[in-house]
């Protein structure tokens, strides 16, 4: 799809960022961040494996809090902030390197560079938008700006398409049934749609977040006998 940027872009101005897509630009949010859209998150777990063998997670609500609290306070956080710096400054390196410096231990550092890699790739070789593979947000920031695609719209995609890869995995792991994974998705909506627009309204400042026990899952998780997942 070599006129891809040129079917979907938008003036990058302020009015860009909040932007509502129109039908070619949702229909490649759609595309982006469908479960078959071949980024291969279904192998990761972000430390979700080790929280459910260690009984941290036993059931649907406590999955609820957990994916809220990575959204809030842990990578979902992060991983907003990153994106839009990655939009409104796409030549700048810094967002790429603070990326991968981020993240706390080796599984999820490669869970974030093997994501942004294979996003990278299939963006340019199936959409012919130029993106260069780095940490996932960073990378979905580029293309999404190369491609025309307000912030808005892109950061509650990316957001969504996070949350359900968590319920996703506690659906194999925990495990819970289909419906019940889909009322947590819908209990989960609100919060994804907030931090989207407090990620928007935020400054490189308010970069961080402290969600130690999801960084410490993925650490032990390195060591776990048995396991389904790369992180």
């Amino acid at each position: 799809m070599a006129d891809g940027p040129s079917q979907v872009g938008v003036a990058a101005s302020a009015d860009a960022e909040t932007a509502s897509p129109g039908a070619v630009q949702t229909a490649l949010l759609l595309a982006w961040f469908s479960p078959a859209f071949p980024v291969g998150a279904f192998a990761w777990s972000h430390g979700l494996e080790q929280a459910v063998e260690a009984g941290a997670v036993e059931d649907a609500g406590a999955l609820r809090v957990w994916t809220e609290a990575l959204l809030r306070h842990g990578t979902g956080w992060s991983d907003a902030l990153l994106l839009c710096a990655a939009w409104r400054a796409p030549d700048d390196p810094a967002p790429a390197e603070t990326a991968a410096a981020l993240q706390p231990s080796a599984e999820r550092r490669a869970e974030a560079l093997a994501l942004g890699a294979a996003f990278a790739r299939a963006v340019q070789e199936g959409w012919g938008i130029a993106a260069a593979a780095c940490a996932y947000p960073v990378a979905v920031g580029r293309a999404g700006r190369a491609a025309g695609l307000p912030l808005g719209a892109l950061l509650r995609a990316y957001l969504q398409a996070f949350a359900a890869a968590q319920v996703s995995a506690g659906q194999r792991l925990i495990p819970i049934g289909e419906i019940e994974g889909q009322r947590t998705l819908a209990a989960l909506a609100p919060v994804w749609d907030a931090v989207a627009e407090q990620a928007r309204a935020a400054s490189p400042d308010d970069l961080g977040g402290a969600c130690l026990g999801a960084d410490l899952a993925s650490m032990l998780h390195e060591t776990q006998r048995t396991r389904l997942f790369r992180s």
